[in-house]
């Protein structure tokens, strides 16, 4: 029995209770509000204001220091924003609610996070250029443009991104609420987790934040994109099966008829013309109905006979030579004994 995705795609179409999320007024909101929240951060940092003295005083009162016992454990939860490890979780699930709801768009709408996520916040990364709290050189100073890429948190943005997207893939408005409480829990941890562990400025994890969520409220316009993706996957697919499936043909000997050739021999058979005789009775040679062409020798009874009994076996069969039949008669065999 099959059990790939593609194979459940051939059994029924996307199930009809699969809401696609639109661009609402309130998404609309949600995205202006957190891009404005976003640009604040960035110009906070770039004008050393207030969030830097911030960062600063976090970074100099060492969490890792004043709670020590709670660093194994936060060594092992960090991990859950790691880009590697949550999106192989993340996709193994998101694979079997493909194969469950017969449709490619969870894994799609993965890919399509993680795409943007690597594009926006790398590129800002390399961008700002700052170095960490543990290579900064200088205090007071914003750190940026030295060849860093910590600002905005990669561990952060994936966190929401990763564990995000499961609420946006629910399907029932029960499951989106605690799939967004989860989520939110996690990311809220990893991003403080990076903070006490001294790996990120407060102001990476801030922008951390607004980068993930940035992207989680532009998904859906990213929809249309995705919906015509799984499409052409599946004309792929499509094309690809058709190429794999063998056809039929029937074996023809050397010198036999062709499929195309039995048609013809119909015909020929019920307006009396000449046909030719199929596989195994001859090389090529034709024969007719009429009586003239039978062999020399034979007589209009053996004729008759085989019309009657036109499949008989080998051993029935009386050899004809040019003179006549080698097998005596009944009635002189009788005699003979």
């Amino acid at each position: 029995m099959r059990t790939d995705i593609f194979a459940r795609l051939d059994r029924e179409p996307e199930p009809p209770k699969i809401e696609i999320p639109r661009i609402s007024r309130t998404r609309l909101a949600l995205f202006g509000g957190t891009s404005a929240f976003y640009l604040a951060i960035v110009v906070a940092v770039l004008i050393s204001s207030w969030l830097v003295i911030v960062d600063w005083k976090v970074m100099l009162f060492r969490p890792y220091q004043q709670w020590p016992e709670l660093h194994a454990f936060l060594d092992y939860f960090v991990v859950l924003g790691q880009r590697g490890p949550t999106a192989v979780m993340v996709a193994a699930w998101l694979g079997w609610r493909s194969w469950r709801q017969h449709t490619l768009r969870p894994l799609l709408a993965l890919g399509a996070s993680l795409l943007l996520l690597n594009a926006t916040v790398g590129a800002v990364k390399l961008g700002l250029g700052r170095l960490g709290p543990h290579y900064a050189t200088q205090i007071g100073s914003a750190e940026l443009f030295a060849g860093g890429d910590i600002f905005p948190s990669g561990h952060t943005a994936n966190a929401v991104v990763t564990w995000g997207i499961l609420a946006y893939l629910a399907t029932t408005p029960r499951a989106r609420r605690y799939l967004s409480a989860l989520s939110a829990v996690v990311a809220l941890g990893v991003g403080l987790t990076t903070v006490y562990l001294g790996t990120h400025w407060l102001s990476d994890v801030l922008l951390g934040w607004a980068a993930g969520l940035l992207i989680l409220l532009a998904l859906p316009w990213c929809e249309p994109l995705i919906g015509h993706t799984e499409s052409f996957i599946l004309s792929l697919r499509d094309q690809w099966r058709a190429r794999r499936r063998p056809v039929p043909s029937l074996p023809v000997a050397a010198g036999g008829l062709r499929p195309t050739m039995f048609a013809q021999r119909a015909v020929a058979e019920g307006s009396g013309e000449p046909v030719r005789q199929p596989v195994g009775a001859g090389s090529g040679r034709t024969t007719s109905r009429s009586a003239s062409a039978a062999p020399s020798g034979t007589t209009k009874a053996q004729l008759a006979q085989a019309r009657q009994h036109p499949h008989t076996v080998r051993s029935e069969r009386t050899p004809v030579t040019p003179v006549g039949s080698r097998r005596p008669s009944r009635s002189r065999h009788l005699a003979g004994g």
